[in-house]
Parts: structure tokens; C-alpha cells; sequence
């Protein structure tokens, strides 16, 4: 599916520079960055943060991440697991603040039959969802349409949740 909003992400994506310890990891790579502006990271905790999808369903998905390199939800550990829903929490409030969508997607894909585009680093999606943001643009053409620049969406959310970060 097209993403009207940013063929360009290609060479972002190829411009990561792989982690140590987890090569090639963009969500380990993000954790590690110091420019969350660059990377979408809208905030952090101790144990695990909040990023913009690169790739959105629509405006405003994020993605719930541990700071820790895991494949397995079983994995986590009681203050990881505790941080993360705290965040998912967080960030349906902030969505609901800044953008006032009528629902949410929640949820995660475990493993790439499942559908995850990351299937070694587990995370949480949230998306928001508006009465009609469904049409015919993926249907007749393949294309989904993103109805607000992510930079602001991310300067949005991270207005909202200022403070919340470590």
C-alpha cells in the first residue's frame, strides 16, 4: 500500500545506524538515540517508550515499546509490563486531547505471520480511528492517505505528554 505522505522514508530508514549489541534493530535504535525529534520518540520512561509509526495506519499511531530488546511478550518483566500499559494508557489520553478520535486500534502482532513488520523487538500499536477515516483510496487505489504532517502530529503528543518522559 502507497503512503501519500512520505515516499522519502526510504532513505531515513537506510540512514539508521545499527546499535550496539542489537544490529540492525530500528526500535533498540531509536531507544538509543539522543535525537527524539529525528526518531519520532514522543516520550521515554525508565524501562520503555512511546514512538510515531513510520508507517501509520493514520495520524497519530504509536507504538509502545520496551527499552529492552525482546522478541517474546513472556519476556517482559513486571516494571517493563507495568510501563508500557501505563504508556498505552498515556497515550490514548494525549490522542484524545490533541486529535479527538471517536476510537482506538490497540494491540500487538507476535511474530511476522502475524502481520508484524518488527517481529524481533515486541511492542503495543495504538491508532486512533474517526468515523469515515476508512474510504475508497486503499480499496480503488492502493493508497492510504495521512491526513497530518507527523512532524507536527509528534510535536503535538509530545507537547501533551511533556513530563512523562525519564
Amino acid at each position: 500500500m502507497k503512503r501519500l505522505h512520505s515516499p522519502w522514508r526510504s532513505e531515513y530508514i537506510r540512514s539508521f545506524k545499527a546499535p550496539a549489541g542489537k544490529p540492525g534493530c530500528v526500535l533498540c535504535s531509536a531507544w538509543k538515540s539522543a535525537r527524539d525529534d529525528e526518531r519520532y520518540v514522543v516520550a521515554r520512561g525508565k524501562h520503555s517508550f512511546v514512538i510515531l509509526n513510520l508507517y501509520p495506519y493514520n495520524s497519530g499511531h504509536c507504538m509502545i515499546v520496551p527499552a529492552r530488546h525482546t522478541a517474546r511478550l513472556e519476556s517482559l518483566e513486571g516494571t517493563e509490563y507495568a510501563e508500557m500499559f501505563g504508556f498505552i494508557r498515556k497515550t490514548v489520553a494525549a490522542l484524545e486531547r490533541t486529535s479527538s478520535p471517536d476510537g482506538f486500534n490497540i494491540g500487538s502482532n507476535l511474530g511476522r505471520t502475524a502481520g508484524a513488520g518488527i517481529d524481533t523487538h515486541v511492542h503495543f500499536h495504538v491508532v486512533p480511528r474517526w468515523n469515515g477515516d476508512t474510504n475508497f483510496m486503499p480499496v480503488l487505489a492502493d493508497t492510504k492517505v495521512i491526513s497530518e504532517e507527523m512532524k507536527t502530529t509528534w510535536e503535538k503528543l509530545r507537547k501533551e505528554m511533556k513530563g512523562r518522559r525519564r
